[in-house]
């Protein structure tokens, strides 16, 4: 589980070593020209010798210095405005990459999206010599950047969980809830439930949820009984439940929502044909450490990222920042491991090997096993825990990696 905005998650192929970074300055020598004149009495006779010209200043280009010892990569993220949080955790968690890597190869240049305009700073990133887009954070700056990258052939591998953001050169690294709801139904239906309703929230999100939650149970061989949608507006959820409580009996019940709605929901199913139906989560209660002291909650299954490495992720963090990371910010960690293992076979100043971004074995991280699938989104290797006595238990854990 994850700690305030803070982030949980386990699971890693290879183990990552935590090796102190020593830092390295860098210093930028500009030469100077002189001219010599040449000593001695003037000729008495025959032409005299012209005054040699001075030399102009030395020129100094404008931008970062050229680096031809390390790979220049640009990391996008809002570092002022309403997201600046969460950037910053994401860049300080690249940084953390680096120095547990001990690795000297890459260069990360970090550009701010709220104060330039994502396009804006994508174009910049690209003048200044990167060869890799690590970001943005949002679906639509991933969107406004991806055509601007996509012209010099630079790739982006961004931190939305937007599908419709992906392609045209942008890879999504986020937690696509489709994932998490296909996991926990599956875990459900191989205990023996067969009948399921669900309970979403109107807008993109629950829509997406909604089509993820009945694929998943029609290709796990099940029945959905009753799905109901609601409004964020007082007594739309609980007209939700009293229709829901209408229907057809159900073994389990999803909630597509965040842990405050979904404890809020609980007693009403009970009381209005729930019964003693399996609650169901998303991914979206794994970023909410508060759902643990819901007592409702108890029992509840939920599929998400691994916490064991996040949670020593989140200690380290806490020592070398002063403050507990966001749990999207394991995002930025992983995406610099993922660089880290490419960079062994990439040679500096030529372009960044896109198709190694495909490779069918996945990487390891953080967050556990992950895979850029044929839609560039990031497949992920899930665990289902379950709410129990105030703590997480895992009941089903996430593999370790991918069949080729």
């Amino acid at each position: 589980m994850a700690e305030g905005l803070s982030i949980p998650q386990r699971g890693m192929i290879g183990r990552v070593s935590f090796i102190r970074l020593m830092p390295v300055a860098a210093a930028l020598v500009l030469g100077a020209c002189q001219t010599v004149v040449p000593r001695g009495p003037a000729p008495s006779v025959g032409p005299q010798p012209t005054r040699p010209q001075q030399s102009g200043p030395a020129r100094i280009d404008p931008g970062i210095p050229t680096d031809t010892a390390r790979h220049r990569i640009a990391l996008l993220v809002p570092l002022t405005g309403s997201n600046a949080g969460v950037g910053q955790s994401i860049s300080n968690a690249t940084q953390l990459a680096l120095l547990d890597t001990n690795n000297e190869r890459l260069r990360i240049t970090t550009y701010d999206t709220a104060a330039l305009g994502a396009a804006n700073a994508a174009q910049r990133a690209i003048d200044d010599g990167n060869r890799l887009i690590l970001g943005p954070l949002l679906a639509e700056d991933v969107k406004a950047v991806s055509p601007v990258a996509r012209r010099s052939g630079v790739p982006v591998v961004s931190f939305s969980n937007d599908a419709s953001a992906a392609g045209n050169g942008a890879y999504l690294m986020g937690y696509v809830p489709g994932q998490s709801i296909t996991r926990v139904v599956d875990y459900a239906r191989g205990q023996g439930m067969s009948s399921f309703a669900g309970l979403v929230p109107n807008g993109l999100y629950g829509e997406r949820a909604s089509t993820s939650f009945l694929r998943a149970v029609e290709g796990a061989g099940g029945q959905v009984v009753a799905l109901q949608t609601y409004d964020r507006a007082p007594g739309s959820i609980s007209a939700a439940i009293t229709r829901m409580g209408q229907t057809s009996p159900y073994q389990a019940v999803l909630i597509a929502d965040g842990a405050n709605n979904a404890a809020a929901a609980v007693p009403l199913l009970r009381r209005n044909g729930g019964g003693s139906a399996r609650v169901l989560g998303t991914e979206l209660w794994n970023s909410d450490a508060s759902i643990n002291g819901k007592p409702a909650m108890n029992g509840a299954w939920f599929a998400s990222v691994p916490d064991n490495l996040y949670r020593q992720y989140a200690a380290k963090y806490r020592a070398r920042f002063g403050s507990a990371p966001f749990r999207l910010s394991s995002l930025g960690y992983d995406a610099v491991l993922l660089t880290v293992r490419i960079a062994r076979d990439w040679t500096v100043g030529t372009a960044f090997p896109e198709d190694r971004l495909k490779d069918r074995g996945g990487f390891g991280g953080i967050d556990g096993a992950f895979r850029f699938g044929r839609d560039n989104i990031a497949e992920r290797a899930l665990e289902v825990q379950e709410i129990r006595g105030g703590a997480t238990v895992v009941v089903s854990p996430a593999p370790t990696g991918f069949a080729k």
